[in-house]
């Protein structure tokens, strides 16, 4: 059993004790310290948060025990329901709220879950405000309120339009072109979310084949919901079935994007950003940002339209902050997270897909095509389970020692960089493991130069 707190929210498996997994009790306290805090950031306001979920099965009993315990706490609900998570970071401000809760475990399988928070900019909360959080689950909570001042609840029915409304007004967006293109598309939401989200986007963008995988948001993943490419071969035989022009995979909050090219060959998580960023620049102006587990990709194609780029520590936040530091045009994750403000701070996969076809339907060109205009590099993702017990510090900082030849950076875990590759050594956020992130311009060496680094941890770990 697993309990995780990050700046990517409270996490873990359902079932197990308190204190070890994500139970009914851990569920109620986080809830609770969370309504704390922003009693305690806004004393004198009534408040209202807006709450929203993925398709998991866990969902619903979670969702009414986030929603009755801030309703005792005198809090007013605005459930949007089944939605992307960056639907409820937009919601935040469009409902005129004081913060948000998603209930989603992203890419982790069916038996976690997760609350993600946000502050009253429908942002995650960063280092400092997630620290002044947690301090509310050591304490007593700023207490419950009698039964004439219950919170109360609202039901909206009508996010998600006003999510893709949002998108479609963008000036970059062009749904004429879309249209005009006349694209066959196939679509993999891993039965959650996306499925309900992105069909209605692409139907607004005027895409007139449509073919659906998995998109029931009945919370039954038919394969692991992380969209790596060993997780979508049922996508990739789709696309060259039908022959499509391309191939969308969600994960089960749809704010990470993966793409599938019309041959049926991964167009690479990592360049999904790379991609929609080489668009936006040509179109505008401006600096980048993504975290430094993501490919040097978007560094060469930021100084190719004559912007500077920059690297942040890895979570969502984090990139937003370095965002919103250096006034980038657009940000996001080597994931397949796109943050484009425009529509708002946070990884959004129906902007990335809105940006991503009217790029391809005004370069006139296949996916394939689009592909070989990127700098071609190879990143080799892995990584090693975390035991009780095991100093990953200790771990990390004879790692540094080990390769003090190099240039070193500890802005989050340890980066090696090499002559023209680069490893990134850090713990995951979001689950009890060590990531091993290698990129090289071969891909035979990403692969040898990680496979290196794991035999030093292990070697490490055993020592």
């Amino acid at each position: 059993m697993t309990l995780i707190t990050s700046i990517s929210g409270i996490r873990g498996t359902l079932g197990g004790k308190a204190g070890e997994s994500l139970t009914p009790v851990d569920i109620t306290k986080f809830t609770c310290a969370y309504g704390s805090w922003l009693k305690n950031k806004f004393p004198e306001k009534r408040l209202k948060i807006v709450i929203g979920r993925d398709a998991r099965i866990s969902g619903p009993v979670v969702n009414k025990m986030v929603t009755a315990s801030l309703q005792f706490m005198g809090i007013d609900i605005i459930d949007l329901g089944l939605v992307p998570t960056p639907t409820v970071e937009i919601g935040v401000k469009e409902y005129d709220c004081h913060g948000g809760i998603i209930i989603t475990a992203s890419h982790n399988p069916k038996n976690w879950n997760a609350l993600k928070l946000l502050n009253e900019n429908g942002e995650f909360l960063n280092q400092e405000e997630a620290q002044e959080m947690m301090k509310f689950t050591q304490s007593a909570f700023t207490g419950f309120v009698s039964v004439e001042k219950l919170g109360t609840y609202t039901k909206e029915e009508t996010a998600i339009e006003m999510h893709i409304e949002k998108v479609l007004a963008l000036e970059l967006v062009d749904a004429e072109a879309i249209a005009a293109a006349d694209f066959h598309i196939v679509v993999d939401a891993v039965n959650s979310v996306g499925g309900i989200a992105v069909p209605m986007l692409l139907e607004a963008l005027g895409v007139k084949k449509i073919t659906e995988l998995f998109c029931e948001p009945n919370g039954k993943f038919p394969h692991n919901p992380e969209p790596l490419p060993e997780h979508l071969s049922i996508l990739s035989e789709e696309v060259q079935k039908v022959n499509a022009h391309v191939g969308f995979a969600l994960d089960p909050d749809a704010d990470r994007l993966a793409i599938v090219r019309n041959d049926g060959e991964m167009f690479g998580e990592e360049y999904t950003l790379v991609s929609v960023a080489d668009f936006v620049l040509s179109q505008t102006a401006g600096n980048t940002v993504s975290n430094l587990s993501s490919t040097q990709a978007l560094k060469d194609v930021t100084e190719k339209h004559g912007g500077k780029y920059y690297a942040s520590a890895v979570g969502e936040i984090n990139v937003v902050q370095k965002m919103k530091e250096v006034n980038a045009v657009i940000g996001g994750e080597g994931n397949g997270g796109v943050i484009y403000p425009p529509v708002h701070y946070g990884r959004d996969a129906l902007t990335g897909i809105a940006l991503f076809l009217t790029h391809l339907a005004k370069s006139r060109k296949t996916v394939v095509a689009l592909k070989r205009e990127l700098p071609d590099y190879h990143i080799s993702k892995h990584k090693i389970e975390l035991s009780d017990g095991i100093d990953l510090g200790n771990i990390l900082n004879k790692m540094a020692s080990r390769y003090k030849k190099q240039r070193i950076d500890k802005t989050d875990g340890v980066k090696i960089y090499f002559d023209k590759e680069w490893v990134h050594l850090r713990k995951s956020n979001t689950e009890p493991i060590i990531r091993i992130y290698a990129e090289s311009d071969s891909e035979v060496m990403s692969e040898n130069l990680a496979r290196k680094i794991m035999v030093d941890i292990s070697e490490l770990i055993k020592e």
